[in-house]
């Protein structure tokens, strides 16, 4: 390919996402202004202006296609193309000073997810996938764990923002811990799920999750091997319950 050849769209993906990483990166540790806060969340105003960064990257080279994200859309939202947009996935973590959450991007394509790009900008790890093509991490082809015993696990469950999905998780949460090696609530959908993908967890699981937090994990995990079952959860629209493992661990035992 030569300097002057047009970028696919992982390769677009990644660019928008490494950009909005810098962004993060740049103003980690500095003051944030607080744009909206309720008891279980918090929203910047740097989770608008990294959506603002990727939908011009993104946008700015597919002028035609539509954009959907935490931050809402942009774009010709008719289009079969649409760009699915997590800007800052784990803005309380962001907040607190806690190095742990990441931008991801998912591009989906007559209903299908066909890119996904999740980047940790403290960390410097990017995850890449193209459907038809390895999941990779940093370039290097990677794939779920082969851990089929729960004694040998180690488990991501998330507890949501509302009373119902906090009991959900919580008791799931212990379920789980009585099986499992380690527990772990980590703040970061899109990164548990990385993780999965690279085999450093074993499973995942949220009784509601919003599709931006998943859309990039969901192809990652699944073409590193792994599986991933969702639910729509009715009254919330791109609302899902999530089951996403290695494929191996009876994760159904613990729901």
């Amino acid at each position: 390919m030569t300097n002057d050849s047009p970028m696919t769209d992982l390769e677009l993906a990644t660019h928008a996402a490494l950009a909005a990483g810098k962004l993060l990166r740049d103003n980690f540790g500095g003051e944030a202004v607080v744009d909206e806060a309720t008891h279980h969340d918090i929203k910047l105003a740097l989770d608008k202006q990294s959506q603002d960064l990727i939908t011009a990257v993104l946008l700015g080279a597919r002028p035609d296609d539509a954009l959907y994200g935490e931050e809402g859309i942009a774009g010709n939202q008719a289009a079969p193309r649409q760009w699915i947009v997590d800007p800052i996935d784990g803005t309380v973590n962001f907040f607190y000073g806690i190095p742990h959450f990441c931008v991801s991007i998912a591009l989906r394509v007559a209903g299908e997810i066909v890119v996904g790009v999740i980047h940790d900008p403290m960390v410097g790890e990017t995850w890449t996938v193209a459907k038809g093509e390895p999941a990779r991490l940093n370039g290097r082809p990677i794939q779920t764990s082969q851990r089929a015993d729960f004694a040998e696990s180690i488990l991501f469950v998330g507890c949501g923002k509302d009373e119902a999905a906090l009991h959900t998780g919580i008791e799931r949460f212990r379920k789980a811990s009585l099986r499992a090696r380690k527990m772990r609530m980590m703040g970061s959908a899109a990164l548990g799920m990385a993780y999965i993908a690279c085999g450093r967890l074993d499973a995942y699981i949220e009784s509601r999750i919003s599709l931006w937090d998943i859309a990039a994990g969901q192809l990652l995990v699944e073409t590193a091997g792994g599986k991933v079952d969702l639910t729509a959860v009715p009254g919330h629209a791109d609302a899902w319950s999530i089951v996403a493992s290695n494929g191996k661990i009876p994760v159904a035992e613990i729901l």
